[in-house]
């Protein structure tokens, strides 16, 4: 009697969800197997190069009444890796070698240490090791070299050091790929890959501010996101084409330059600096005021600093952009105005008007009085024409009448070719004070 075969049939699904279908016998049935994979004669290491951390450690003390009296402290004392007289501070002068891959930030120098070693007793030829850096836009061969070598013996290796300065935050690949000769001749190639984070350092914020004469002030917030202290070498701004820069980020003291920081420039972490920066337009600019009204590229921070023992890193930002103020066709700014006047006496301003316009004008000036503020002079003069891109200065007097916080207002320009009037109130404000100072007996 013929024996039957018992056969099970069993479902399975694979990754991407086809139906897959596979058959089990309990008898013996004969199967090819796939011949094992050759081994590769050479074997690759790489690893990250970094500096070391100072050790710190964690402190166990107790008052003198405790149970173990002064053992905690003895033991804190007798440890060599604690600081002599600051036992009880997480401060070591030791060493601590890296551990793990450890945090890469944008603008540092990313170092890696490539190692072929020959672990066959034959010698291997035309040994070619490239190293590739796979970021989300671009790929970076990193190798100092694309030679091949001719022959690597049993038990030696091929090292190489390769830098690169991270200018992207985001995923990155290490692509670390060999190819070599066997001594029978056979053609051999593998790679590997090492995938790492980069991660953003700082959190840079401008704000701009727009005075009347010309000048732009920036204001630069850097703040710390890392989780180590900074220490922040230099933070510059780069002005663009048209204008010159000035940084108000120091007093003069005793005849010395002194930071406003302070003498330490460590930021620590999460900590906020403000940075401020004054832009003046350059001469030949300053006078073409149609020009310096469109601009709106300012320049680009530049910031350098080092973390734990040296290590650099450096920041330059995207060309830094406002926005344009709107003078409108006709510009009035003040050149000359006094801080402190007498009240009810007559003092003098100087005035500046721009034709910001593509046309010519001919302008007529207006001084209406306010509450406070009285214009000496004729309202309704002529100033004649003015074309396009140029300006007048004009001097003028005016008094107050109340005490205080006074502000200057009531020009009107009219345009009498298009019948335009253009108001000028708050232009600029000017302390009041009594001329007669009464004194006590």
């Amino acid at each position: 009697m013929e024996r039957r075969k018992k056969i099970k049939r069993t479902v399975s699904f694979s990754t991407e969800g086809e139906t897959l279908l596979s058959l089990r016998s309990e008898v013996p049935v004969k199967m090819e197997v796939n011949p094992p994979k050759q081994e590769h004669l050479l074997a690759l290491k790489v690893m990250r190069l970094t500096k070391p951390t100072l050790f710190t450690n964690i402190p166990v003390t107790c008052e003198e009444k405790d149970l173990p009296g002064d053992l905690f402290n003895q033991l804190m004392r007798d440890d060599p890796s604690t600081v002599n007289g600051a036992e009880i501070l997480m401060l070591g002068e030791m060493l601590t070698l890296p551990q793990n891959f450890g945090n890469i930030f944008l603008g540092e120098t990313f170092s890696s240490y490539i190692s072929v070693h020959n672990d066959s007793n034959q010698v291997v030829k035309d040994i070619l090791v490239k190293a590739d850096l796979q970021t989300s836009s671009q790929r970076l061969n990193l190798s100092a070299s694309n030679a091949a070598v001719a022959e690597l013996k049993p038990d030696c290796c091929i090292d190489d050091v390769i830098h690169h300065e991270v200018k992207e935050i985001g995923t990155h690949i290490l692509v670390c790929a060999v190819s070599y000769t066997t001594q029978g001749g056979e053609k051999m190639y593998f790679r590997k890959f090492f995938k790492f984070q980069v991660l953003k350092p700082l959190d840079v914020k401008t704000k701009f501010y727009n005075a009347e004469t010309d000048e732009v002030f920036l204001e630069a917030q850097i703040q710390n996101i890392t989780t180590s202290p900074m220490f922040m070498e230099k933070v510059s701004l780069e002005p663009s084409i048209m204008y010159n820069v000035t940084e108000l980020n120091s007093v003069t003291q005793a005849g010395e330059c002194v930071s406003t920081f302070g003498s330490r420039g460590y930021l620590q972490p999460m900590d906020t600096r403000q940075y401020l920066y004054c832009l003046k337009p350059k001469k030949e600019f300053a006078e073409k005021a149609g020009i310096i009204k469109g601009v709106t590229v300012i320049g680009k921070l530049d910031i350098v600093w080092k973390t734990n023992l040296g290590e650099r890193g450096r920041l330059q930002t995207s060309q830094l952009q406002r926005m344009a103020p709107g003078y409108g066709d006709v510009r009035l700014s003040l050149e000359a105005i006094p801080d402190t006047v007498n009240l009810e006496e007559p003092f003098h301003i100087t005035c500046k008007i721009t034709n910001c316009s593509e046309r010519t004008m001919d302008l007529v000036l207006e001084m209406c009085n306010t509450n406070s503020i009285h214009w000496c002079g004729i309202s309704g003069r002529q100033l004649g024409k003015l074309s396009p891109s140029s300006s007048l200065c004009l001097a003028l007097t005016l008094l107050s009448s109340v005490q205080g916080l006074q502000s200057v207002s009531g020009l009107r320009l009219t345009d009498t070719f298009l019948k335009r009037t253009y108001e000028y109130d708050d232009i600029a404000q000017v302390c009041v004070v009594s001329s007669a100072v009464e004194v006590e007996a």
